[in-house]
């Protein structure tokens, strides 16, 4: 697995009956977990939490605030800051299991200095952060024009050079397509896709039926010598070995290198581990 287990501000207290129990800096937090199939181990710890997200019978769902939270708050990890605010569909902006991912592409860019790397489904803008602290010029790209103001937000909190970020506001697989007419090339590439959602024409997107071609477009996009693709894969079925053989197709059979593909855990004070989806993993290297 691999285990993101550096975070100082973050912290899976426990987990139990579909919840984690989750510290975001001060602030405690519970939010629905489907893979959290036992009871919790701290009953009394619950207690402290400033809010909950409760899930509605007719979908969606809203917070429970036991107390008054700011509006948003920040949270670092190692030399990045996040800010980090209840959303209304429970997430927070930040996926603290990504971490584990951010400090693999940290040392490859750091044998590299100046490489350039394609952020795709980009969110708020973690992996971009990181990459452009450890020394990469990153484009990053998103279709929701919020996400990516509230990753203009991170780097400028993080500190990381502006001109080492480039924000697209614009749907991935377009933008990709228009990269290759272009001629221009990456040196790495990191993609987040969700499991379903619309295009901007209102075309449906379902992972299990885009994810070969988008995997395999994107790959016209490395350099001749390229230093990393990742995939993150939070859909649940989709096994560690679906994205290696997605690698394996797509990205080593034309560069050579090596695939490790694992789930993405977060450690629990209280014992074990939290599953957290699957990466996979292709670095380079003939």
């Amino acid at each position: 697995m691999f285990l993101a287990s550096d975070w100082q501000d973050y912290e899976v207290l426990d987990t139990g009956n579909g919840e984690k129990l989750e510290r975001w800096g001060r602030y405690l937090l519970v939010r629905p977990d489907p893979q959290v199939i036992w009871p919790e181990k701290n009953g009394r710890l619950w207690e402290k939490a400033q809010a909950r997200y409760i899930r509605s019978d007719k979908g969606g769902g809203s917070w429970d605030f036991r107390e008054k939270l700011p509006e948003k708050w920040t949270v670092s990890y190692k030399d990045l800051k996040f800010y980090v605010r209840p959303t209304g569909f429970k997430h927070t902006g930040l996926f603290p299991e990504q971490a584990a991912n951010w400090d693999a592409m940290s040392s490859l860019i750091r044998t590299r200095p100046g490489a350039r790397v394609l952020n795709l489904f980009a969110y708020t803008g973690g992996a971009t952060i990181a990459c452009a602290k450890a020394g990469a010029h990153v484009t990053h790209v998103d279709a929701a024009k919020g996400m990516v103001q509230w990753a203009k937000e991170n780097r400028e909190l993080s500190g990381a050079p502006e001109t080492n970020c480039r924000f697209i506001v614009e749907d991935a697989l377009a933008f990709v397509r228009r990269e290759i007419r272009r001629g221009n090339h990456y040196d790495g590439i990191v993609m987040d896709p969700p499991s379903y959602g619309r295009g901007p024409t209102g075309e449906v997107w379902k992972l299990e039926n885009e994810l070969f071609n988008l995997v395999n477009t994107c790959a016209d996009v490395l350099s001749d010598d390229p230093l990393f693709y990742f995939i993150n894969s939070y859909t649940t079925g989709f096994q560690p070995a679906v994205l290696s053989n997605l690698l394996e197709r797509c990205v080593k059979s034309r560069f050579g290198g090596k695939i490790d593909s694992e789930e993405l855990c977060l450690p629990v004070s209280s014992g074990g581990v939290l599953p957290c989806g699957a990466t996979g993993r292709w670095i380079g290297g003939r």
